[in-house]
């Protein structure tokens, strides 16, 4: 379905009944991403709510430059969904960047979050701070800060350079197909550009307050961008209940790789705390 807000217009994917999971995906995905988990959730008991985030996919682009798409305006974004939709409480799952935008969701609206997923992706400031070895795989997030330049390299000789970065995305060619409208790889790189510009990169890390939700980071033995040091850190950054889980013989889509796996953690974790 697609759902007009007041800045941008989304698509969603609504299905169940029950108490509401909130499913986010990041770079360079879509709401597809939860195709495995959504039914998993319904049969469970449980409303799932799969957003497409603005910039990504069907989900309408606008205007205005990187700002328009700094991680706070997905957390407006959604919390005016969820309006609409008439969800007072909600558990949130995200991946990537949308586990950054997860956690700003539950800090923000700490008292509407029954809990918090956070895969691959853990807090910021655990992942500035855990290492040479973390700075080496995140090199990638540096070269998307240089407009026209980024888009460049990544689409030149049919997208060969961004297919190679994608390497083990089970997606992968779906997801090329998608970024080749107009202005499609500048929206879904602007995330990058707004939320983790080149002095945020070099700077101390900076501590957020800590989340006071129930928390579980969920990290992959084969993820080629994030280390276990930055998930296991996270937990220093969550002053309500933590879970640490490992998912083996799985590379950064998770999701994709053990579907299965990651249905029975978040069933798990969503009924502790439903």
């Amino acid at each position: 379905m697609r759902v007009q807000l007041s800045e941008v217009a989304l698509d969603v994917e609504v299905s169940g009944e029950g108490p509401a999971v909130l499913l986010l995906h990041g770079f360079p995905d879509s709401h597809h991403l939860w195709r495995h988990q959504v039914p998993a959730l319904n049969a469970a008991g449980f409303r799932t709510v799969a957003p497409t985030l603005r910039g990504f996919g069907a989900s309408e682009r606008p205007e205005g430059g990187a700002e328009a798409y700094h991680p706070a305006k997905h957390v407006g974004d959604l919390l005016e969904l969820l309006a609409h939709l008439g969800i007072d409480r909600f558990h949130v799952v995200g991946h990537d960047w949308g586990s950054g935008v997860a956690q700003g969701i539950a800090g923000f609206v700490a008292d509407r979050v029954m809990s918090a997923t956070l895969m691959s992706v853990g807090n910021i400031a655990a992942i500035l701070g855990a290492g040479w070895e973390q700075r080496q795989r995140l090199w990638h997030v540096s070269m998307f800060q240089h407009e026209g330049l980024a888009e460049e390299w990544l689409s030149r000789d049919d997208f060969a350079n961004l297919r190679d970065m994608l390497g083990d995305h089970p997606d992968r060619e779906a997801v090329l197909e998608g970024l080749r409208a107009p202005g499609a790889l500048t929206a879904a790189l602007s995330i990058y550009r707004a939320g983790l510009p080149i002095e945020v990169q070099l700077a101390p890390p900076v501590a957020l307050p800590p989340l006071s939700v129930p928390v579980m980071g969920v990290w992959s033995t084969g993820d080629r961008f994030l280390t276990e040091r930055q998930m296991t850190g996270t937990g220093e950054h969550v002053a309500g209940p933590w879970r640490y889980e490992r998912v083996e013989d799985a590379g950064h889509w998770l999701q994709l790789d053990q579907p299965e796996k990651v249905g029975e953690l978040l069933l798990s974790f969503l009924k502790e705390n439903g």
